[in-house]
């Protein structure tokens, strides 16, 4: 019998049934915002935040470039970036710090890698190499990419690390090819446990089987682009729906989450889906929206700027152009606890040592924003 880790085990426990999800969708607009948002400075097409130690942080910009960015919004653009199919909903995506950075300088990214028969979503570690007003990645290498290749958007491509800093995990969307999403052997649809190497840890559901289902830990998923863990260890996931049915999951290792076979969404044919409640094998999301607010980024806040949001999750809404706080009981339970209008396309959300919240906008001018207490 393989030996379990503490995560994994905690995460294979989390709950034996399904609570009754929760329609989060026709939830108001909170009538007034704590907080003060400041423009810092403006990107063309940002896509994600990652905060460095030092406060400073890289952001990228889905046509291919990526950025180092001090509080104050100056910029130095950092070199060495690789080749991306950016279309769409294609192109350089997210960015995150290793937990071994302050003596690795390590970084990890995902975009979408040109080849012949299509794009492929690449998981890439490099080292960031700094220097008055100049950084670089270096040692640059590819360390998990999608085969086959091709489809349409919805790469996922969203990065979280493991509390144990030996683990990663990769969510992977199904590329518009709903049926991947229920293929064992298609990297589309799932969500990924990886070493930090990019192979595969030994404790993994399925690891014995090697490739793509040695690879997952959950599968059944149709365009994650939300993925963290809370600060009481558990992991959770968002997703969009179809045409309505954006999720806000609880991962559970080896879950089946039931994309394409059942959403509270429907086709945008206007095909009807199953609903959740109909197939209880499947994992029902916590949370879900319809109407969608098409969620983009996620973090848990902890910091001493906004006490009242300890524990939080913060998540941006793209269609909802706003930015939104889902609190949680002590069972666990999710609700959406407040909806603030942002009057733009919130892309990624994240939180800077001193407890402010930083926010990217999606536009080709997209603005960066640091939130931090209005006096009440």
């Amino acid at each position: 019998m393989r030996r379990i880790s503490t995560t994994l085990f905690c995460l294979a426990l989390i709950g034996s049934a399904n609570a009754q999800s929760i329609n989060a969708g026709d939830s108001p607009v909170s009538p007034t915002k704590p907080f003060i948002a400041k423009e810092v400075a403006r990107f063309n097409t940002p896509w994600a935040i990652a905060v460095l130690p030092d406060a400073q942080m890289l952001i990228t910009e889905k046509p291919g470039k990526i950025f180092l960015v001090d509080p104050n919004g100056h910029k130095t653009p950092v070199s060495n970036v690789p080749a991306v199919a950016a279309e769409g909903q294609n192109g350089l995506l997210d960015i995150a710090v290793s937990p071994g950075f302050a003596t690795s300088r390590d970084i990890y990214f995902t975009y979408s890698e040109p080849g012949a028969s299509g794009s492929s979503l690449v998981l890439s570690r490099a080292k960031l190499v700094t220097s008055k007003d100049k950084a670089a990645l270096e040692n640059k290498q590819i360390i998990w990419r999608q085969t086959p290749a091709g489809g349409g958007g919805q790469s996922g491509g969203i990065i979280a690390f493991d509390p144990n800093g030996k683990q990663l995990y990769l969510t992977v969307g199904d590329r518009m090819r709903p049926e991947t999403a229920q293929d064992p052997d298609q990297a589309r649809g799932k969500l990924l446990r990886l070493n930090l190497d990019g192979s595969i840890p030994a404790d993994n559901p399925h690891a014995d089987k090697g490739g793509v289902r040695g690879e997952t830990f959950t599968t059944g998923h149709r365009n994650p682009y939300g993925l963290a863990f809370a600060p009481d260890g558990k992991l959770w996931l968002h997703e969009m729906g179809p045409r309505g049915g954006d999720e806000l999951n609880l991962i559970k290792a080896d879950g089946n989450y039931g994309w394409p076979l059942v959403s509270n969404g429907d086709n945008y044919s206007g095909k009807p889906i199953p609903r959740h409640s109909t197939r209880p094998e499947f994992i029902a999301p916590a949370l879900y929206w319809t109407p969608v607010i098409a969620p983009a980024g996620l973090v848990f806040y902890q910091g001493d700027m906004f006490p009242k949001w300890s524990d939080s999750a913060l998540i941006g809404g793209l269609a909802a152009t706003a930015l939104v706080r889902v609190s949680f009981d002590a069972k666990g339970n999710a609700r959406e606890a407040d909806r603030w209008d942002m009057e733009a396309r919130i892309r990624d959300v994240a939180v800077a040592p001193d407890g402010a919240v930083w926010l990217i906008e999606d536009d080709s001018d997209g603005r960066l924003w640091r939130l931090t207490p209005r006096k009440m």
